[in-house]
């Protein structure tokens, strides 16, 4: 939805609209949130992994797009997030790297989710 939700489905069918039916339907039950920065970037590096895909996702200055190749481009753009840079190593099938974005930003948290799980203040946090 561009604002921080993305999911992911595939469809298999005899023809190409429905498969992409399928692929929607499926997607829509594996929705995840993503956090974002006020500037639509992502707070932290993240790398992820699936099968022999690897992927590191950083966060970029304002103004500097979305950095990424293919399959990549596709998943952070449809996320929301307008500012990052990007990199695909060793696997290039579509699939396991759809599958290791969505595993780096599953690993993304934000300062406030940090914070809570550490039992401390935003204001601690920063400030030590």
């Amino acid at each position: 939805n561009e604002k921080g939700q993305v999911g992911v489905g595939v469809g298999k069918a005899g023809d190409v609209i429905g498969a992409v039916r399928k692929g929607v339907s499926d997607g829509k039950k594996n929705l995840v949130r993503v956090p974002l920065t006020p500037n639509n970037s992502i707070p932290t590096l993240s790398l992820g992994r699936d099968g022999a895909a690897n992927v590191l996702i950083r966060p970029a200055a304002p103004g500097t797009g979305v950095i990424a190749g293919g399959a990549m481009r596709a998943v952070l753009e449809s996320a929301g997030i307008k500012n990052v840079l990007a990199k695909s190593q060793g696997s290039s099938n579509p699939h396991n790297v759809v599958k290791a974005t969505f595993d780096a930003l599953l690993r993304l948290k934000n300062a406030h989710t940090i914070a809570k799980n550490r039992g401390i203040t935003l204001e601690k946090l920063y400030k030590g």
